[in-house]
This record gives structure tokens, sequence and C-alpha cells, in this order.
């Protein structure tokens, strides 16, 4: 005996013939690759903070690098716990530009000129809108892109950078500096610790990861950033862990020293800090955990 159709399970089947019937068979959609936007924006008390992706890329082996004084396994381990594999890390370069309404000023030049006028152009910016650039220290991914075919990058800017770390810099035989650095000499304002470049705008000292390393605090209308620069290079292998010696560190036990004293700042008064190797978009918080630091990535807080 054969069992009746009910009227939901025929309008069910006419409803999936009639779809399947409509929708024709399309080729399927071209693979387009990985992208991630070169800029993230976000309102910091009356001033604009933009933070600019002008690089990134995966290196091998990053505890040739990183931890150096920790033995593999406890590298590994850490590395398990945090989910990231330990054989390979990916580096992330993002300078960071502040329009205060009256000055836009960019805090280090990435990697190449044309790297950070590419994501300025992104961000809505040419290069001879900048009118104050600030170099955190003299590293080439910081200075590279100073100079765009033997001509100044920024041609309407001047120049603001650490006393100790220029100083530093005159000192040795370095290629880049005396090309991309050095030139602008006249133009630059030598800053020591605790010095202003523009209202709202403190430099601090934070040696060891070069001999003048700084880290900069931005304050308007009751709301702080510190942008950190290479403070920590990486948000587990050296935020996470601040006594892990790092390669690119000149001096490691200093550095580990600046590392403490700022990261204990910044989980203390709970401020928001823009890292130059912090995973894109590079805005996060910090709080202790044990006798480390824990990164909490931005979610919506630079959005209220």
């Amino acid at each position: 005996m054969t069992k009746p159709i009910s009227r939901r399970s025929m309008l069910a089947a006419t409803a999936t013939v009639s779809m399947s019937a409509a929708v024709p068979a399309w080729a399927a959609a071209p693979m387009l690759g990985a992208a991630t936007p070169k800029f993230n924006r976000f309102k910091l008390g009356a001033f604009e903070v933009t933070n600019l992706l002008v690089g990134t890329r995966t290196v091998e082996n990053p505890h040739n690098i990183f931890g150096l004084n920790v033995s593999d396994q406890e590298f590994e381990a850490a590395s398990k716990a945090a989910l990231i594999p330990s054989d390979k890390v990916q580096f992330f370069f993002t300078p960071t530009v502040v329009n205060t309404g009256e000055t836009l000023i960019l805090f280090d030049t990435g990697l190449s000129a044309e790297s950070i006028t590419d994501a300025l152009g992104e961000a809505g910016y040419t290069a001879d809108m900048v009118d104050h650039v600030i170099i955190t220290h003299m590293h080439g991914d910081h200075v590279g892109g100073m100079i765009n075919g033997g001509a100044a990058t920024f041609p309407n800017a001047v120049y603001s950078t650490g006393a100790v770390e220029f100083d530093a810099w005159t000192k040795v035989e370095n290629a880049l500096f005396d090309s991309n650095v050095r030139p602008f000499a006249e133009k630059t304002t030598m800053m020591d610790d605790g010095a202003s470049a523009f209202s709202g705008h403190t430099a601090m000292a934070a040696f060891g990861h070069t001999p003048g390393h700084m880290v900069h605090m931005i304050e308007s209308d009751g709301h702080a950033l510190l942008i950190t620069a290479d403070l920590a290079n990486h948000y587990i292998w050296s935020l996470a862990h601040p006594d892990w010696e790092v390669t690119f560190d000149v001096d490691k036990a200093a550095a580990a020293v600046s590392r403490r004293r700022v990261l204990d700042m910044l989980a203390a008064d709970k401020i928001p800090f823009a890292g130059y190797h912090m995973p894109w978009p590079g805005v996060g918080f910090v709080e202790t955990r044990g006798e480390g630091f824990h990164y909490v990535p931005s979610s919506y807080q630079m959005m209220l």
C-alpha cells in the first residue's frame, strides 16, 4: 500500500526542484589569494591614528631569533601553549601616522620608499602631506623609506629622533644610516627622555634594542596610546617572556629591563599600545600573567 504524500512533503519537493532549475551552473569562482588591508585607522580623543602595514613575511626557525637563552623544549612549549608553530613566524612592519588636525606625524618610515608611499596612499595620504617624521630607532626597517630615488621621500617634513640613538649611529660604519639618515641631520631635532615634539606627545627612553631606542606616548582629550616600536618584537616570544633574549637587541640585558618597565606601566595603567611588529593591525593591551605578560589584541575598544 502506497503511503500518502503530505502537503508539506510535496511543497518541499517542489521548492527543491524549482530552485535547482532556476539556478544556472556557474564555473567556480577564481582563487584570489590571501589579502590584508594596508591601513587601520581609529580615533584617539581629537586625534586620528592610522597604522600602516608596509610589509609582512614568513621567516623560518624563529628560535634562532627569539629565546636565545632558553631550551628548544621551553620554546616549543610556549609556542604550543599559544597555538602557534615553533618552526616559522610571520613578521609585520607597521609604521604609525598621527593626525592632530594641524600636523601629520609619521612614526618610522618602513622598509622602503615604495612600501611606505603605497601604504600612505591606501590610507588617503600622500608623502608631501607628512609634516613631521619621528624615528624611534635606526634599524633598516624603520629608516628604509627616508629616501626615494636620491631625494627626500617626505619633502615637506621636519624630523625628530633620540639624541642618544643618533650619536650612537654616527660612531659606527653603516651605509644605510649614511644614505638615509645622516643627510637629514640639519633638519632633525634631537630628543632626550621626556621631550615633546608636538602637543600631546612625550618621548620616553627604552634603551636596549638599540642604544637610544625610544617609545612615544600620544595623548588627546584624556585618551592615551603608547607607540612602542621594537620594545617587544613578538607577542609571545618577547612580550609574554620579556627576559627571553632576542637576536636584534643590541644590549640584551638592557632591552629586557626596558621591556619589563614599560610593559608594567601599560598593564598597570591599562593603556593601549601600537607595536611595530605585533600581529596586524598591531594594536593591543598588556596584562600581567605569572612572571611575564599577556598580549590582548584590541577588538572594538578603539572604535568606541
